[in-house]
C-alpha cells in the first residue's frame, strides 16, 4: 500500500517521531515535548504530512488518544515485538529514542498488514474502564494497608488477627477503633464483647465466650509505655485509611454497576455471572464495544491468555503459557471460569476432564476459560445476552427427559435442580408447550416403543 507512515517513541517528557514515505525516503525527523502545544504540533506535522499509520508502542494514553482525534490511524505494536524487530536494522545493539521511532516507522511501512489499526472505543466503554481500573488501584493501595496494619499488630498484640474474616471488614476496623492495643481491651468480658458485636451486626458462628478466648491466646508483646502509645496511634491511623479507602471503593462499586447497566453491551456481559457486576464491567472494559478488533474468536482467546502458545522443533512439541497477553482480560475471564466450575455442569465437566489429564488448576481453569471465550466472543459479535438454554453443550449435561407414550418430554423441575437458575422462562414455557401437546394426544392413539426399544 503506498502512503506515507510514522514512528512515534513516546516518553514522559517528549516524543521522538520519524516520518517516511513507501519507499523508506526520510520526510521528517524531530523531537517534540510532552505538552499542549508539542502534542498539538506533533498532530498538526502528521496530518499536514497526510500520514496514513502511525506506529506507536503503547495502546492508550493521552497521545494515543490525541492521535485519533486527529483522524489518524494508529497501530498499538506490544513492546516485545518492537525489541524482536531491533536486531533487523542494527548490528552493535545500541539504542536511542531516535533509532526506536525508526523502527517503529519500518514496522508500519513494510509489515502495516500484520498488526490491527486500533479501533477507538466509545465514551461509555472508556468511562467504564476507567472506574474498573480506579478501582483496581483502591484495592491495591487497600491491600498494602493491611499488610501493614498486619504488621503491625504482629509485632506487639496479634490477638485481633484472624478474629473475623477479614482484617479489612467493617467489625474489625470497628474492633482496632475501639481496641487499638492490649491495655485497651483489658476489661472486656463477654456480655460487652457480645453488645458489641449486637451492634456492628456480626454474622458469624463464634459466640462471644469464644472469640474472647481466642483474643486473650494470643501472647501481648512486651512494649514500654511511650512504645505502646505510638504502635496505638498507628494501629489506628491505619484504620482511618482503610476505612476511607473502603468507603471510595463501595462508592466505585455503586457507580461501576450503574454504568454496567446503562451501557449498550452491559446486559451481554451481566448475564455471564450470577450477580459478580464487577468482573463482568471488568470483561466489558477490556474487550470494548469495537467488533472488529477481535475478528474471529481466537483472537479473543490469544489476547486473554487463554490459548496456550505451540513451540515446535524438530522431534520437541510444546505447549506453553503465553505471557504476552492483556493481563486483566486475563484475569476476568479466569475470574467467570473459577465462578462457573462451582454451578455450572457443563464447565464442571471441562474442569474436571483438564485435571484428569494432569493440568493443575491455573491451566485447567484457562482450559474452561479458552471456552468461554468462544461463547463470549459470539454473544459479543451478535449483540445477544447469553441464554443458557440455546447452549447445547450445557443443555446436554442439565436437561432430564421423562418417558411418554409420545415420546421423551422436559421434566423442568429436575432440571432445575440440575442446573440451579441456568434454565430460563423460555425453556419454561417450551416445556409447558410440549406437555401441553402431549396431554391432547388422542386416546386412541397408537403408543410409541419404549425408549430404549423397537
Amino acid at each position: 500500500m503506498e502512503g506515507i507512515y510514522a514512528g512515534v517513541d513516546w516518553a514522559s517528557e517528549k516524543h521522538d517521531v520519524l516520518v517516511a514515505d513507501a519507499a523508506g525516503e526520510k520526510l521528517l525527523a524531530a523531537t517534540f515535548a510532552h505538552d499542549e502545544r508539542g502534542l498539538r504540533a506533533l498532530c498538526r506535522a502528521l496530518v499536514r504530512l497526510r500520514v496514513q499509520l502511525v506506529a506507536v508502542e503503547r495502546p492508550d494514553g493521552l497521545l494515543v488518544e490525541r492521535l485519533l482525534d486527529a483522524g489518524l490511524r494508529v497501530l498499538a505494536l506490544h513492546p516485545n515485538q518492537v525489541a524482536a524487530a531491533r536486531d533487523r536494522f542494527r548490528v552493535s545493539g545500541g539504542k536511542s529514542d531516535g533509532f526506536d521511532a525508526f523502527v517503529l516507522c519500518e514496522l508500519a511501512r513494510t509489515d502495516h498488514h500484520r498488526f490491527r489499526v486500533l479501533e477507538p472505543d466509545s465514551d461509555a466503554t472508556k468511562a467504564i474502564r476507567a472506574l474498573t481500573r480506579g478501582r483496581e488501584d483502591l484495592v491495591g493501595a487497600r491491600t498494602a494497608l493491611v499488610n501493614q496494619l498486619r504488621a503491625e499488630l504482629e509485632r506487639f498484640w496479634p490477638g485481633p488477627l484472624g478474629l473475623f474474616s477479614d482484617l479489612h471488614s467493617q467489625i474489625s476496623l470497628a474492633f482496632l477503633e475501639r481496641y487499638p492495643s492490649p491495655p485497651d481491651a483489658r476489661g472486656l468480658g463477654e456480655a460487652r464483647l457480645g453488645a458489641f458485636l449486637a451492634r456492628e451486626r456480626y454474622s458469624g458462628r463464634q459466640k462471644p465466650a469464644q472469640l474472647l478466648a481466642k483474643l486473650k491466646a494470643a501472647p501481648p508483646g512486651r512494649v514500654g509505655e511511650r512504645e505502646l502509645a505510638i504502635r496505638r496511634g498507628l494501629v489506628r491511623g491505619l484504620v482511618a485509611m482503610i476505612k476511607t479507602l473502603n468507603a471510595q471503593i463501595t462508592e466505585l462499586e455503586r457507580e461501576i454497576a450503574t454504568a454496567v447497566r446503562e451501557h449498550p453491551d452491559g446486559q451481554i456481559f451481566t448475564s455471564l455471572f450470577k450477580g459478580a457486576v464487577i468482573t463482568a464491567a471488568e470483561l466489558l472494559a477490556e474487550i470494548g464495544d469495537c467488533r472488529g478488533r477481535y475478528p474471529v474468536r481466537d483472537t479473543l482467546a490469544g489476547d486473554a491468555g487463554q490459548a496456550a502458545v505451540a513451540i515446535e522443533s524438530g522431534k520437541r512439541k510444546a505447549a506453553c503459557f503465553r505471557w504476552g497477553c492483556n493481563k486483566r482480560l486475563r484475569a476476568a475471564l479466569c475470574a467467570l471460569a473459577d465462578s462457573s466450575r462451582h454451578h455450572n455442569p457443563w464447565a464442571q465437566d471441562l474442569y474436571a476432564a483438564a485435571c484428569q489429564r494432569g493440568h493443575d488448576h491455573p491451566r485447567a481453569l484457562r482450559t474452561v476459560g479458552r471456552a468461554w471465550c468462544r461463547i463470549v466472543w459470539r454473544c459479543w459479535q451478535d449483540r445477544t445476552p447469553y441464554d443458557p438454554a440455546r447452549h447445547r453443550a450445557l443443555q446436554r449435561h442439565v436437561n432430564v427427559t421423562i418417558p411418554t407414550s409420545s415420546g421423551p418430554v422436559p421434566d423442568l423441575a429436575a432440571t432445575q435442580r440440575m442446573a440451579g437458575t441456568t434454565v430460563t422462562q423460555r425453556a419454561d414455557r417450551r416445556a409447558s408447550a410440549q406437555r401441553f401437546t402431549a396431554s391432547r394426544r388422542p386416546l386412541n392413539a397408537p403408543l410409541d416403543p419404549p425408549i430404549g426399544e423397537g
